[in-house]
């Protein structure tokens, strides 16, 4: 049976559409942080699954996971529902292309995501090996209103030197309006940063979220030069297709 039962053990809205919750970790469940693995709920004896990015790091005895909430969608509908002490099914493999693995140490790291593409990069910067491998790890995270930027109370906290991090809303005043990716192309993100601009000898993008914005990036960068990681080796740019699958 590759699905284990997990019991919900916190729930934490950040607004009407995104959440975040914790569940058990199945025995025996190993991830590296950064991937994803699927999760379900049951119903009338159906399980109902998609691939979830895990947001807690490997060393940590629960799971954590950040969701959108589509009103109508099979999963998240009724994942929205979820209160400590339900269940919900984990697949016992997790997998994923945005690993410190899959791109080579280097100066600077730079996540991009939007919405809950974020969830990866949770776990990368607050894995101390993130760290050890770059100078400096850059964190864009957009979005469309203020109240979708999750965990931005907790990374700011975070207080370290080697971290970056860059919120952006498009929908609503705020300091930066930009899209990530925009802002990644124009040079004004490491500009701003006092940081060299991007080259693909020395740094490394990951990127996670919107599929558009994706693929958007995906030409960008290999127009300019930068590897795409696949199954046959490591490159410079990883991007995470799974994702796709979140919003449901």
């Amino acid at each position: 049976m590759p699905y284990s039962e997990q019991t919900v053990q916190s729930v934490r809205p950040w607004s009407d559409k995104t959440f975040s919750f914790t569940l058990s970790r199945p025995q025996d469940f190993a991830f590296e942080n950064g991937e994803f693995v699927t999760i379900g709920l049951k119903r009338e004896g159906k399980l109902v699954a998609r691939a979830y990015s895990i947001v807690s790091t490997a060393d940590r005895d629960e799971l954590e996971f950040l969701s959108i909430h589509v009103p109508d969608g099979p999963l998240t509908s009724q994942l929205a529902q979820i209160r400590p002490g339900d269940s919900v099914w984990v697949n016992s493999k997790a997998t994923g292309s945005l690993t410190l693995n899959h791109v080579l140490p280097g100066r600077v790291l730079y996540l991009l995501a939007t919405g809950t593409g974020l969830a990866p990069f949770i776990s990368l910067i607050r894995d101390p090996e993130t760290y050890a491998r770059f100078e400096q790890v850059v964190l864009v995270h957009s979005v469309r209103s203020v109240v979708e930027l999750a965990y931005r109370a907790d990374i700011e906290a975070m207080g370290n030197s080697q971290l970056a991090y860059v919120p952006t809303v498009t929908r609503e005043a705020f300091a930066t309006s930009e899209r990530g990716a925009d802002l990644f192309r124009s040079g004004a993100l490491s500009q701003g940063l006092g940081l060299p601009h991007p080259d693909p000898e020395h740094d490394r993008v990951m990127i996670c979220g919107n599929p558009e914005m994706t693929r958007e990036m995906t030409t960008y960068l290999k127009d300019s030069g930068w590897t795409l990681t696949n199954h046959r080796g490591v490159g410079n740019f990883s991007t995470e297709l799974a994702f796709v699958v979140h919003h449901q």
